[in-house]
């Protein structure tokens, strides 16, 4: 989970993904003013779905870390509903869930730290088209750093082409200032 925070509106917002490990894409997100279990079971629901895989005999085995939501026994029995397997990571051991930590720290260079949100609206449609734009299959492996040489990065397409297609609906966002 990664939060961000609406400037204007002197508050946090959540975002949660479900990262297929295979394919490196989000499968699944959930972005709001809270993240508790209730929102964690509906996006795992919603990801299982997306793949097709509710009524599959097999499913994936769900790895996450021991954030509250996680534990939350809303969680736990919509796991058990569902018969997913859930793993937690044992505490301070971040590697242990490296494909999403990379996707969070991507989506914190690339989309969060740019920009100053004002409004709740404008940051759920910024990082929703960010985490779409992000999980297009040719951009998957660019993502994780075996991009070709000379082509813009996922981030430079991102902030180019979704800045333009956000002015068009009426959005303009502020860059965050820069640090001296």
């Amino acid at each position: 989970m990664k939060y961000g925070s609406i400037a204007a509106e002197k508050r946090f917002f959540f975002s949660l993904s479900y990262i297929d490990v295979y394919d490196r894409s989000i499968v699944g997100y959930h972005i709001g003013l809270k993240c508790e279990g209730v929102d964690a079971a509906r996006t795992l629901e919603q990801a299982l779905w997306k793949r097709k895989l509710l009524e599959e005999e097999i499913k994936p085995v769900i790895r996450t870390d021991n954030g509250p939501q996680f534990k939350s026994r809303i969680f736990q029995k919509k796991c058990q509903s569902l018969k997913i397997e859930h793993e937690r990571i044992r505490n301070r051991t971040p590697n242990m869930n490296a494909h999403i930590e990379a996707f969070h720290s991507i989506l914190e260079a690339e989309c969060l730290s740019l920009y100053e949100f004002q409004t709740y609206a404008e940051a759920y449609k910024v990082v929703s088209d960010f985490i779409k734009f992000s999980s297009q299959p040719q951009l998957m492996n660019s993502q994780f750093g075996n991009g070709v040489k000379g082509e813009r990065s996922k981030g430079e397409a991102f902030t180019l082409d979704g800045i333009e297609e956000l002015a068009k609906i009426g959005i303009q966002l502020r860059e965050k200032p820069k640090k001296t």
